[in-house]
């Protein structure tokens, strides 16, 4: 099975949203049916099938999560010794022309997050970037035409 890259921080998130479900969310929603089996009959009961979904919800968001943890290969980029190269995990500052700055980080696909400035591995312009150095200048198709940037800092944060 392949591996996926995951930061430390994504597998943190998912491992607390794990927990989250099964501690907090799973013992909710079984009262909720044990309390809505209460009221009598189930064929009319909207409080129970309402709670059976739910629970089927949160029944598959956690084996979602768990198949995404026991593949996952959790990469610490802040062990990493800064060679001012692009890697999985690292914050690099670019610009477009003279005045546009953008940062952004490169993480696994479940992290990924635009409006954070976390762009996925498999995007465009993570694939363009892998590999490249400080200083490197990094052309990038998209459906607008090709955009030229420059990477200004690549940082293991």
């Amino acid at each position: 099975m392949q591996k996926v890259p995951m930061t430390v921080k994504g597998a943190d998130r998912l491992r607390d949203e794990l927990n989250r479900l099964k501690q907090i969310e799973r013992p909710k929603i079984i009262n909720a049916i044990a309390e809505a089996r209460a009221h009598g009959d189930l064929k009319e009961n909207a409080e129970y099938h309402a709670a059976r979904e739910q629970q089927g919800f949160i029944e598959g968001r956690i084996l979602e999560i768990e198949g995404k943890l026991s593949i996952a290969h959790v990469i610490d980029v802040t062990q990493i010794e800064n060679s001012g190269r692009v890697i999985f995990g690292a914050t690099i500052t670019l610009t477009q022309g003279d005045d546009n700055v953008l940062v952004y980080q490169i993480v696994g696909e479940d992290e990924a997050d635009i409006s954070k400035n976390k762009i996925s591995v498999t995007s465009p312009v993570a694939r363009a970037l892998i590999g490249k150095y400080e200083g490197d200048t990094v052309e990038v198709g998209t459906p607008d035409g090709t955009i030229i940037y420059e990477i200004v800092e690549v940082a293991y944060i």
